[in-house]
């Protein structure tokens, strides 16, 4: 997971971004051989988006549970995660093969999240943590002066009797 950064940190992004978040549920756990393929895919499209970082990928995290996967990615703008959506070599394979095999069985369920956050609209706190989440995406920076607080991250103004 990497090497842990003592103290308090925050993250800052220049500009606004993009918060995907997609995954997929195993409906029918017998039936891999419909959800293999899928995360063999899912690996394929995370490795070209890490080659290719002109696309506007800025960086991803995946968590697994028993019954599928969630991919947690930040992107530079709607407009590179679109473009990758439409044209991207190994999206396009992969959206094509779930659809003709597998989008209307019902063994295995797809799900995609859009956020789209505008500049300075987003604050996060990491405490004793490896360089993690949106810190990864965008800049790991000291969580000191107007970073201290939630409010202050938001940059509104701190009420300085609030520790």
């Amino acid at each position: 997971m990497g090497k842990i950064v003592p103290g308090r940190y925050t993250a800052d992004i220049e500009g606004s971004f993009v918060v995907f978040v997609i995954g997929m549920r195993i409906n029918k756990l017998l039936y891999f051989w419909k959800w293999v393929p899928i995360i063999t895919a899912m690996q394929a499209m995370i490795t070209e988006l890490y080659k290719n970082r002109d696309l506007g990928f800025l960086d991803m995290k995946f968590f697994i549970s028993w019954r599928g996967i969630t991919l947690l990615q930040y992107w530079r703008s709607f407009e590179h995660l679109e473009h990758y959506a439409r044209h991207g070599a190994k999206h396009l394979e992969a959206w094509r093969n779930f659809n003709k095999k597998v989008a209307s069985t019902g063994e295995v369920g797809f799900y995609h999240e859009t956020f789209l956050v505008q500049e300075g609209q987003y604050e996060c706190m990491y405490v004793n943590m490896p360089v993690y989440g949106l810190a990864r995406a965008g800049n790991h920076v000291p969580a000191t002066g107007n970073r201290e607080t939630a409010r202050g991250r938001l940059g509104k103004v701190d009420d300085p009797s609030n520790p």
